[in-house]
């Protein structure tokens, strides 16, 4: 019988807290930085622009993630607004100037920080009807998990074979099904370019600075749905997450940081940061190490790789722009699916509140625009309106008790008359 000594343990678990925060960082990335790159494209931005703020973002969230890891020896990753992303391709109608667009981003950073600074400003984002935020973000999901269809219908050599390689994964290796189907797309992307798969495309690392234009209307359409997307969609679930595993985060200065991250990145392109939800689910869980108190070495590592990784997104961009723009957004149909699914369950869980919840679905996935204000913003004024006019005066008759009698509205059992003497 083999005996591990002490020293040998000790390298055999720094080595699975790095490893496992390495997979964490390549997975986060390789998961959603087509729907960024395509994001960003959809509100303007030129190539250039596109690598720059996947570059900057990239690096941003690996820096803030072991700040605030090393600070509070918690395993705290943070990663790019994945539903943020999903908006912006949703938002986008018509011509939007990117300058503009990054006002709006700088807009939702600051508003993220001053959560983080009035911690009741935070409470009042968190108290938005879970059915309305929940139903908004699966209107904004919708159409992108339609693009897997649309893209084996019709580019069905680029389409199928990434379609195809993800289910085979989902059985076998859940965790890299999407990274999977992303190297099935690009096998099938530079089989059809001949080889010539990066083109004219600068792929070395390089930011672009972007002078900002603060539109009020981009702001109410853009900026303000951005900003509660990212809250709700993101930051409350990471938080939750933890809490999951143990950890009691501060809000306060993670979502200063991250908002401050966030403002800061939009002058090079970026849209927004946030809580990590999924990614830390692998560095704060015991796969990462069985001891609680190492485990925030793991996140560490995994902004070591988004820092690494960063310096790639010159490839990254260039990839996503020879490949038709609907095979790109089916990569990230793929990958946002299980938040689909989440956002769906969620918005409908409480019956009273369906019907709310459907219209706001409805008119965020509609993708309408009034008076040039997008509808993920509508999708909130539908809904709150709705839940107000159907909760009105509302009594909710309480459930038969099986094999007994009706409850009264109060809930309890009809008191039995008494008998007069």
């Amino acid at each position: 019988m083999t005996r591990i000594i002490p020293a040998q343990r000790a390298t055999t678990t720094i080595f699975q807290l790095l490893t496992t925060g390495i997979i964490a960082g390549i997975a986060g990335f390789a998961s959603s930085f087509t729907l960024v790159v395509a994001g960003l494209h959809a509100v303007g931005a030129s190539d250039a622009q596109a690598a720059s703020g996947l570059l900057i973002v990239t690096v941003m969230m690996g820096l803030v993630t072991i700040g605030l890891a090393w600070r509070y020896r918690m395993p705290i990753t943070v990663a790019w607004s994945t539903p943020g992303a999903a908006l912006l391709i949703v938002a986008a109608q018509g011509d939007i100037e990117f300058q503009a667009a990054v006002g709006a981003f700088i807009v939702c950073g600051v508003l993220i920080m001053v959560c983080g600074l009035v911690p009741a400003l935070g409470r009042l984002i968190t108290r938005i009807p879970q059915p309305i935020a929940s139903a908004m973000l699966a209107g904004i999901l919708f159409p992108i998990c339609l693009a897997p269809i649309t893209a084996s219908v019709d580019y069905p050599w680029l389409g199928l074979p990434m379609v195809v390689v993800w289910l085979i994964l989902l059985k076998v290796a859940p965790r890299w099904a999407v990274p999977g189907a992303l190297v099935a797309a690009i096998v099938a992307i530079t089989l059809t370019t001949e080889g010539n798969l990066l083109g004219d495309a600068a792929v070395v690392p390089q930011l672009t600075p972007v002078v900002p234009i603060f539109d009020p209307i981009l702001i109410v359409s853009l900026g303000i749905p951005l900003f509660i997307v990212t809250m709700a969609g993101q930051n409350v679930p990471g938080f939750t997450v933890m809490r999951t595993y143990g950890y009691a985060v501060p809000a306060g200065p993670v979502l200063t940081v991250t908002g401050a991250a966030s403002a800061a990145s939009a002058f090079f392109g970026g849209h927004a940061l946030n809580l990590a939800a999924i990614t830390a689910a692998l560095t704060a869980s015991e796969e990462a190490h069985d001891d609680p108190k190492r485990r925030w070495i793991a996140s560490v590592s995994a902004g070591a790789t988004y820092v690494v990784i960063g310096l790639a997104a010159g490839f990254a961009t260039a990839l996503v722009s020879v490949a038709p723009p609907i095979v790109v957004v089916a990569i990230a149909g793929l990958a946002v699916i299980g938040a689909l699914i989440t956002s769906v369950r969620t918005a409908l869980d409480a019956p009273e509140h369906r019907i709310a919840a459907i219209a706001t679905f409805l008119v965020a996935a509609s993708g309408v625009t009034v008076i040039g204000i997008g509808s993920a913003f509508w999708a909130l004024i539908v809904g709150a309106v709705f839940m107000a006019w159907l909760g009105w005066r509302r009594k909710v008759a309480p459930a038969p008790v099986p094999g007994g009698e009706e409850p009264t509205p109060e809930g309890t059992k009809a008191a039995t008359p008494e008998k007069k003497l």
